[in-house]
């Protein structure tokens, strides 16, 4: 791709999601979620084949549909209430339309079947786009409404896709397929907790978001797209190998990792608000998508294939040292101790 298309592209992005984030008015917050979808679209198209035309495709349609949803949202509730205001919305049907709106934005059950397809048919860099950068805009717009939506459809869409995102991941074999489903999982877990403590959702997108860059960027790094390229990786790059195990046990939320954190402080605001039965299934369902972190853990560090004598000779390939990688890993690995300081920012 023209470089100067790709800046262009890339600015749109920034453009659209500052625009969305920044905005008081529903036509604003409209125009930053479309100047986004057709930013990304030839990114995700930008190899020329079939897969990544139809992951574009497929994005398009989903985004354009939401999109269609949230205009119709607002406009209803312009045409009752006079407002156009983001955060006064009251109409029932309106609320119950942008919750809608916003799941097929962000992939939530029931409606994340086109998320793991379009991951799929991505690159590494773009898929790790669509997993950070474009769930920002749609969680600021949930952020903002929070205290009008309706409680007992979000949770049981949060508990739907904490559980969906942990079982359908297990029968992966392709890496971008397990992160989409660990993605839909973890939305489970943010989307959860929106309407008892919004800044508590900020911070485990910010989490995730920290946590998705190192795995992304390693991936990346050492060029690995499923399971069977992966258990021959260490013998290239090790230590970045060993960085990513940690990187990805901190994604499953295992103590003394970063990851612990959200979850941590996720179960007990929900005990705090008396749904300790939802506390409790939402930490079982987290177990199985522990199970395929492990599996990639596993897989990235330990085992080789039985046909492993052809790959011996990549030994340590001599590869240029990234920087902002090691600064995300660090910090994806070992945020728990300044856990009381970050507390303090909510």
């Amino acid at each position: 791709m023209n470089p100067h298309a790709k800046l262009i592209f890339y600015m749109s992005l920034l453009l659209g999601t500052t625009i969305t984030i920044s905005s008081n008015h529903w036509m604003m917050a409209w125009t930053g979620l479309e100047i986004n979808t057709l930013a990304i679209i030839p990114l995700i198209s930008k190899s020329h084949h079939p897969r990544a035309i139809e992951a574009a495709i497929k994005y398009f349609l989903v985004q354009a549909a939401a999109s269609a949803l949230v205009l119709f949202s607002s406009t209803i509730n312009a045409w009752h209430t006079g407002q156009w205001d983001i955060t006064q919305l009251t109409h029932p049907t309106s609320c119950l339309l942008l919750t809608t709106a916003i799941a097929m934005k962000l992939g939530l059950v029931p409606f994340h079947f086109w998320f793991p397809e379009v991951l799929q048919g991505s690159t590494l860099t773009t898929a790790l786009l669509l997993s950070t950068m474009m769930k920002f805009p749609p969680i600021t717009i949930l952020f903002l409404t929070s205290h009008s939506l309706n409680p007992t459809l979000l949770t049981a869409m949060a508990i739907a896709s904490a559980g969906l995102g942990g079982w359908m991941g297990l029968n992966q074999t392709q890496i971008r397929k397990i992160l989409a489903f660990s993605s839909i999982s973890h939305l489970g877990w943010m989307t959860i907790i929106i309407i008892y403590s919004p800044k508590l959702t900020l911070l485990t997108f910010y989490l995730y978001s920290l946590m998705t860059a190192t795995v992304f960027l390693s991936l990346d790094t050492i060029k690995v797209l499923k399971l069977s390229t992966m258990m021959t990786s260490w013998t290239k790059t090790p230590m970045l190998n060993a960085t990513l195990m940690l990187a990805l046990l901190s994604l499953a939320g295992l103590p003394p990792l970063t990851g612990f954190l959200p979850k941590w402080l996720i179960i007990q605001e929900l005990t705090k608000q008396e749904m300790t039965a939802v506390a409790t299934i939402i930490a079982m369902l987290s177990l199985l998508g522990l199970f395929f972190y492990l599996r990639l853990a596993y897989y990235s560090t330990i085992t080789l294939p039985p046909n492993s004598t052809n790959h011996m000779k990549q030994w340590h390939t001599n590869k240029s040292t990234n920087p902002l990688l090691a600064i995300l890993a660090s910090l994806s690995i070992s945020l728990l101790p300044l856990s009381p300081m970050i507390l303090a920012t909510i």
